[in-house]
């Protein structure tokens, strides 16, 4: 990141005219003609480059996200976090889905996913459903070639990404939080990830990651959903010594002491 802060002034021929973390030298040409069937060589960082170490996915909270909800002020907003953290579909897949992306008795959206551009089928919650049903039941139907997710203030036109971000600004302002509409697609991920009745492999499916290892990003734990077992923890009294029978209960505290 420092390195980048550098080079985008060195373009424009503002500050130091060398970059004072330069990037690797011999990693870069090795790396330029490195066929991609052939296993990534390991090399030293640059010099001053400090290891960035891998953070796990910011997931919320069960009792942090029943106060997001609650401070949502619309069957739509509703329905929309309920699709995110049920179907884990990234921001702009969902804001785009039509009517006729949307499987009523299947309980799947249809959603464009971003890398591969294909048409692929997402399962929601039912209650992301019946919200959803609620607001076009308010609000009605948008035409067939529009997408469902509309402004509710002055004319009706497609609900964008960055409105979307307002909503939940909004929401954190009043909370004094700071979450991410991608905050909601790791919760999806970390919920399903710790389900015992879900394989990785199935949520990998689920959440159309092209590799596992990106899957298992989500099988940290957290404290925080920890809270209940400590609890248990803390509460259970600690496990009594016993001895073999026949030991003298006094010679016993004579040597271990009493």
């Amino acid at each position: 990141m420092i390195s980048g802060f550098y080079a985008f002034h060195a373009r424009f021929g503002v500050g130091p005219v060398t970059n004072p973390v330069p990037a690797s030298r011999e990693r870069r040409q090795a790396l330029a003609h490195r066929s991609p069937l052939e296993p990534a060589p390991t090399f030293r960082r640059g010099r001053l480059r400090q290891k960035v170490p891998v953070q796990a996915p910011r997931a919320i909270p069960d009792y942090q996200w029943d106060e997001l909800f609650a401070a949502m002020g619309c069957d739509r907003d509703r329905a929309l976090l309920e699709f995110y953290v049920s179907s884990g579909a990234r921001a702009s897949e969902l804001l785009a889905v039509g009517l006729g992306d949307v499987d009523w008795p299947g309980q799947l959206i249809y959603v464009i996913s971003k890398g591969t551009r294909i048409r692929q089928a997402v399962p929601a919650s039912p209650n992301a459903f019946r919200y959803l049903g609620s607001y076009l039941a308010t609000d009605g139907l948008p035409t067939p070639d529009q997408p469902i997710w509309r402004t509710r203030r002055g004319e009706s036109r497609p609900l964008t990404y960055w409105a979307m971000r307002r909503i939940l600004q909004r929401a954190n302002n009043k909370l004094g939080t700071n979450w991410t509409l991608h905050d909601a697609r790791h919760t999806a991920a970390t919920r399903m990830a710790g389900d015992d009745r879900l394989t990785l492999a199935e949520v990998q499916t689920i959440l159309r990651h092209a590799h596992l290892d990106t899957t298992g990003r989500y099988l940290t734990a957290r404290v925080e959903d920890m809270h209940d077992k400590l609890q248990e923890h803390y509460a259970r009294p600690r496990p009594q010594r016993t001895y073999a029978a026949g030991y003298n209960p006094d010679d016993i505290k004579a040597v271990f002491g009493g």
